[in-house]
């Protein structure tokens, strides 16, 4: 029996970079039935939802979702559509791989940096809770459960477990948080002690994010509030080359959403030229997800031949080639 898998092309550079990502999929062999859900800014502004019930239906069909960049209108007082798939479907948990690409020039092409991120994605100061006191001064609520907590620790530590790293970090500012930050570090602990084969550790935030820049090899496994969690992992992929070549998950207990992480750019829709490395790797990630390792190694493996061959790369990561010539490229990689 074919999976079935919901396809959210998006708008800007995402229906290209969808259908190249869907193309290396099919091309791994493995059984999908996908079933395509449009949404883009004429969408949401036509049906006034950031997330209209056709996705929501499609959603609760498949329970996986491979997306593409989706464009929120501006000043229309919609929230993203990435907040609002995390909220209606609980998809606690971020997860960011991190990994240098081969041949790939960065100004850390020295250093192999290979790390996931794991971010809590529903609370924390993204919980929206906002109050002006009185005029000009507002407040922003923070908030932290032990529910939440506990289970990105858990996600964390698990897939440390289970993929065989060796130390994960917890990133905080307790020292002044100490609370909200407490809570969490608490709850970290908790879950440590449970893993007892695992290095655990704890990092302020913004020493992390200075160790990040000066030594960024040194991390394994980084476990994050959201807030912080956000701003690190985009800082993370500016490591390695950008959001252009960083795929995301966001996982929750029974929906799953594989998202490339980058903006829709609107210059560059039409022209052949985006870059579907993001995609490509989080359909990889989505295929871990289904079970189907033999498949998603393949396809990650096929992506990094075409940046070592580097004969047929986008303009972005140095190259001269198109989004056809690309997808074409990783094709021939799986068939090899």
């Amino acid at each position: 029996m074919p999976y079935k898998i919901t396809l959210i092309p998006g708008d800007g550079i995402g229906p290209e970079v969808s259908a190249a990502a869907r193309e290396a999929v099919d091309a791994t062999g493995v059984p999908i039935q996908w079933e395509t859900a449009e949404l883009n800014a004429d969408i949401i502004a036509s049906t006034g939802q950031s997330l209209p019930q056709h996705v929501l239906d499609s959603l609760e069909r498949t329970h996986v979702g491979l997306k593409g960049p989706v464009t929120t209108p501006i000043a229309g007082g919609y929230t993203s559509v990435n907040v609002a798939l995390r909220k209606r479907l609980d998809l606690y948990a971020n997860v960011r791989p991190v990994r240098s690409l081969p041949r790939l020039v960065t100004r850390f092409s020295d250093v192999k940096i290979d790390m996931v991120i794991f971010r809590e994605n529903t609370e924390d100061l993204y919980s929206g809770l906002e109050h002006e006191v009185v005029r000009d001064v507002v407040t922003s609520l923070k908030v932290i459960t032990r529910t939440a907590s506990i289970r990105i620790a858990e996600a964390a530590f698990g897939f440390a477990r289970q993929t065989g790293r060796r130390k994960v970090a917890a990133i905080h500012k307790a020292n002044i948080m100490k609370l909200a930050d407490g809570l969490f570090l608490r709850c970290c602990r908790e879950v440590a002690a449970r893993f007892p084969e695992i290095e655990y550790r704890e990092v302020i935030v913004d020493n992390a994010a200075m160790q990040l820049v000066i030594r960024p090899e040194q991390f394994d496994v980084l476990l994050l509030p959201n807030l912080y969690g956000d701003i690190v992992s985009d800082l993370a992929a500016g490591l390695v080359g950008g959001l252009g070549v960083v795929p995301g998950a966001n996982l929750g207990e029974r929906d799953a959403v594989f998202e490339a992480v980058h903006g829709s750019a609107p210059d560059i829709a039409g022209r052949g030229i985006a870059n579907p490395t993001a995609m490509m790797l989080s359909a990889a990630l989505m295929l871990d997800h289904l079970h189907e390792q033999e498949a998603a190694t393949r396809l990650r493996s096929a992506v990094e031949t075409v940046y070592s061959d580097r004969k047929h790369l986008t303009p972005d990561v140095g190259g001269h080639g198109g989004t056809r010539e690309f997808t074409d490229a990783v094709i021939a990689a799986l068939k090899t």
